[in-house]
């Protein structure tokens, strides 16, 4: 597992920039110093695996800057990807020793990481804890939920619009912005990485990319630099209303 321990930019739980979304928002103070105690970060490079399915797991972590991939393999090879982890979104799984997926930085990643015996300890003396885990699990279940919709019946321009709508609202989110109006964020994949987690190909995704932009939908500035101007002019365009879709 190649990694970068990163000891030289600790940060104190209260200044963490995920800490009103993340694993631990509903700790108390006395909460957050056991949880410091236990707590290291990690950096991967864009590209590096992070843990491969199947290999034993010693922590669990919130992810803090950067955008991972959650990837099955099947036994002839071939790979799905079946999930984006976001910054706060929760990696691994307490009470189990192995890990489901395999868990690739798409971009450069930091991670939170919490030493998982004394995590799963804390889980039973923490309801704050437990409680929040379990907010951020059923969160997961729904937006799978939403994800199976996508993939199965979506059409290959609302497949766009709702990934573009998922990252815009995580976005506002972490910025304390409401999720409504124009929104402006730097979309962390590239056309090839969203063609093949949406299963379609790089001609078709930058073709309704331009599509979306050309019918002002969307602005861009370079690649990367989105600015929807109505949030949702792009929740219709994804097939979706404005309250419903994808947890931000």
């Amino acid at each position: 597992m190649a990694h970068h321990d990163l000891s030289v930019v600790h940060q104190q739980c209260g200044d963490c920039p995920i800490r009103h979304r993340a694993v631990c928002a509903r700790c108390e103070s006395d909460e957050l110093q056991h949880l410091e105690a236990i707590k290291f970060y990690r950096s991967y490079q864009a590209g590096q695996t992070v843990v491969w399915s199947g290999d034993r797991m010693d922590f669990v972590a919130s992810v803090v800057t950067g955008i991972a991939t959650l990837t099955q393999t099947m036994e002839d090879g071939r790979r799905q990807m079946v999930g984006l982890l976001l910054p706060s979104d929760f990696v691994g799984r307490p009470g189990r020793d192995k890990a489901a997926y395999d868990v690739t930085a798409t971009t450069d990643l930091v991670m939170c990481c919490f030493r998982k015996k004394p995590f799963e300890e804390m889980m039973g003396t923490t309801p704050h804890i437990a409680q929040r885990l379990l907010e951020m699990t059923l969160d997961e279940l729904d937006a799978a939920r939403e994800w199976m919709l996508l993939l199965g019946r979506k059409t290959a321009r609302e497949k766009i619009a709702s990934l573009l709508a998922i990252i815009a609202r995580r976005d506002a989110s972490l910025k304390l912005k409401t999720p409504k109006g124009s929104l402006v964020f730097d979309l962390p994949l590239t056309r090839e990485e969203m063609a093949d987690y949406l299963g379609l190909t790089l001609e078709t995704v930058s073709r309704q990319i331009s599509a979306l932009k050309r019918d002002g939908v969307i602005e861009l500035q370079g690649k990367r630099h989105v600015i929807i101007p109505n949030l949702d002019r792009l929740m219709e365009e994804a097939g979706d209303d404005s309250d419903g879709g994808y947890l931000a």
